[in-house]
This record gives structure tokens, sequence and C-alpha cells, in this order.
């Protein structure tokens, strides 16, 4: 599937091919930090798939629990996270689905590191829905 995204201030704009079976949830605390929200959710593209049609990402190098660095990619703008990749030879870069323009036909397919997951993250379903702030 084809998708496009960009950064909330537009200064980063991308396109790339996706597998929307893919598309995962993380909830490790780093994923939690980085994205300061209770998890995050991203879906793989190749390398060769994507292309910045505007912007080019500022890195942030982290070095995840298994001593692995991983490249995370935002704009140095907004603060809005892009991707995640190896920080050495990336082969495919993980995006962040809310920055992509077909995000509501995305849905998660898996839950990874379910282990650091917040208990309440789970089920939201009980708070009382409100349209606008």
């Amino acid at each position: 599937m084809k998708v496009d995204g960009q950064c909330h201030c537009g200064q980063i704009r991308y396109e790339a091919e996706i597998d929307p079976a893919n598309v995962s949830v993380c909830h490790c605390t780093d994923c939690q930090i980085l994205t300061g929200t209770a998890y995050r959710v991203s879906a793989p593209a190749s390398a060769a798939s994507l292309v910045f049609r505007a912007g080019a990402p500022k890195i942030y190098i982290k070095t995840a629990e298994s001593g692995n660095k991983r490249a995370q990619g935002f704009c140095s703008n907004c603060g809005t996270p892009i991707y995640s990749a190896d920080a050495q030879n990336p082969q495919s870069y993980f995006l962040r689905v809310g920055t992509m323009s077909q995000r509501a036909a995305l849905p998660p397919q898996r839950q990874i590191w379910c282990r650091s997951a917040l208990a309440w993250a789970s089920d939201i379903r009980g708070l009382e829905p409100s349209e606008r702030a």
C-alpha cells in the first residue's frame, strides 16, 4: 500500500510502500518516552521505498535494551517523530502511523513489548467521549 505522510508543521513530507498487515503497537518504555504517550504505532517500509518529498529528519541515536543502536528520525522544527531504523545500516524504516494520511485505514495487527504495557492503555472504552475538548 502506498502511503504519504508529514510532520505536524509540514516541513517534512514523505511517501513509502508498506504492508498494512505489518502495522504494530510497541509498548516498550523507550517508545513510551520517545512518543510522550502510552505506546507507539508503526509500519515498516523498505529503505528503497521511502522517499522524502520535503525536508530531512533530524536524527537521535538511542541504544536499545539489546544494545543495538536505533536512529530516531524527527522534525527539528515541530518535534514530530517520523521513524526509527537501524543506526548503522537501515534496511527498513518503522514509520509512525500517526504521520500518515492513511492512518485511519491502518489498524494495528499485533502488539510487542507487552511486559511494559501500561495497564490502563489496553481499554479506554469506559471513558466518556467528547467530540471536542
